[in-house]
């Protein structure tokens, strides 16, 4: 899997929510009495989204650009990623599990590295880790990350099973500084916000680079890569939509999907016969925050 150029923005096909959004099969609709919630998707398994993840979110000029130049080594993916998952892990347990005290803890700790992440007099693109809208971004694709590795494990949400998963999102940006008001009141609200941002998707060379590289996992070590790295390879070109690759320059093929809607469906069939306590990683991630917090040390 490599990235190269995009593709030329005139000769793209019109951009609809199928092509922003990645398959998901419909032959097994998600099961039981219980309507979903955010917190079930905080499954071992379904954070195999995050490096594709993180690509999507790189893909607003903005935040590409943000990511690239930024002079916070302490935090950089590429410099030190295990410390980098923690942060994010625990912000996002944080933010899904966490009380209003634990949250304005996160932002804290947040904003002290958010505060050094702004563009430099004279950029060609311009950005604050402060501002609401790139913020808005950034949660989105969080939540369609989410959405899209619970279904893949799941199955396929009715609408009444996707409003209820969807009720509780907004956390996941205004724990930063989104407004409850800029988050998209409906799963309806928030499919015509998503089709509108991925319109902004933009990405240069150097952000293309940064890709390529977290896309063949060059910041870890090359004996990890040597016996994980072509299943996260798979497994994030997986994670992308049609829209994504194009711009990455990722190729996936109708085979490519084959094997992996198969995949997540022997996956999900395991996942089955597993106790919550072994695949689901939201609760031993809050009571590590918590320690953290009770002993007053760094939560980034």
């Amino acid at each position: 899997m490599s990235v190269a150029k995009s593709p030329d923005p005139g000769s793209a096909p019109p951009l609809t929510l199928e092509r922003t959004r990645i398959n998901i099969p419909s032959a097994h609709p998600v099961g039981g009495k219980r309507l979903p919630q955010l917190p079930d998707a905080l499954d071992f398994w379904g954070l195999s989204n995050a490096p594709a993840n993180v690509a999507m979110q790189m893909a607003w000029p903005e935040v590409g650009r943000g990511v690239v130049e930024s002079t916070v080594e302490s935090g950089a993916l590429m410099k030190h990623p295990w410390k980098r998952l923690r942060t994010t892990a625990s912000y996002l347990a944080v933010a899904i599990l966490g009380t209003d005290e634990e949250k304005r803890a996160i932002r804290e700790a947040v904003n002290v590295a958010h505060r050094q992440v702004r563009s430099q007099p004279g950029a060609q693109v311009k950005y604050n880790a402060f501002d609401r809208s790139t913020q808005l971004w950034v949660a989105a694709c969080l939540y369609v990350g989410f959405e899209d590795s619970y279904q893949m494990l799941h199955g396929r949400m009715d609408s009444e099973q996707a409003e209820a998963f969807y009720s509780t999102a907004a956390t996941l940006g205004t724990t930063l500084q989104v407004h409850p008001d800029m988050w998209p009141k409906t799963r309806a609200d928030f499919d015509a916000y998503w089709v509108d941002a991925c319109r902004r998707v933009s990405i240069d060379e150097e952000v293309r680079a940064y890709v390529d590289d977290l896309l063949h996992l060059r910041m870890i070590h090359w004996y990890l890569r040597l016996f994980f790295g072509g299943l996260l390879r798979f497994l994030t070109a997986g994670f992308l939509a049609p829209h994504m690759r194009e711009h990455m320059g990722v190729a996936w093929s109708a085979a490519d999907q084959r094997r992996f809607e198969h995949l997540f469906q022997f996956v999900g069939f395991v996942n089955r016969f597993l106790p919550k306590f072994l695949r689901n990683v939201g609760g031993p991630q809050i009571g590590y925050v918590r320690h953290r917090i009770r002993k007053q040390q760094s939560l980034v």
